[in-house]
């Protein structure tokens, strides 16, 4: 996996596409590199908690891979559209592994946090996606700990971490817990 990892870094696609972004919502530090580099360093402090070599391996390649199809995507389409960064990351991700449960994850990395806006707006979320989730996902110890590395940045709600690990160890064991999620130094 390192291998391809220094592929992707060396495609002129993926430089172009990291190059994307404006401070934003969820997102101050703008472009999709400096998101990459927050995640590298929150992997590497999750690193100790179980994280065999494989997995680690895994969780570097959806770093870099998971959002950097924003600057092709087409804005608030949904999850499975076509035109949706996850959408597109995952095609991307299949010309370097045929790994269906990785791919799984990298097209529904952002569910969670568009379950828990449901849920805390209306008290109640879409039980079909999170069902689908649940079925489709294998994986749910590398799911949650990539749900962490790329939700402990400045600008994310860490509110919903907790809240989305708790909903899925009704219906899943998983080595992860609450205590996994990366508070922000003071």
């Amino acid at each position: 996996m390192k291998d391809i990892i220094e592929k992707i870094k060396a495609d002129p696609r993926y430089q172009r596409n990291i190059e994307y972004g404006e401070p934003r919502s969820g997102h101050p530090e703008g472009k999709v590199k400096f998101h990459i580099v927050d995640l590298e360093a929150n992997l590497e402090a999750l690193r100790g908690r179980g994280i065999g070599e494989e997995d680690y391996w895994k969780l570097k390649f959806m770093i870099h891979v998971h959002d950097s199809f924003k600057a092709e995507a087409e804005k608030y389409s949904p999850t499975l559209h076509p035109r949706n960064h996850a959408t597109l990351a995952r095609e991307y991700a299949s010309q370097f592994t045929d790994d269906s449960d990785l791919l799984n994850i990298l097209q529904y990395h952002d569910e969670n946090y568009k379950l828990w806006k449901e849920y805390t707006q209306t008290g109640k979320y879409d039980k079909e996606v999170f069902e689908n989730m649940l079925a489709v996902i294998k994986d749910w110890d590398l799911f949650l700990a990539f749900t962490i590395i790329d939700g402990c940045t400045n600008g994310k709600e860490y509110s919903k971490l907790g809240w989305f690990i708790n909903e899925v160890k009704k219906y899943k064991q998983t080595i992860v817990d609450s205590s996994w999620v990366l508070l922000p130094e003071k």
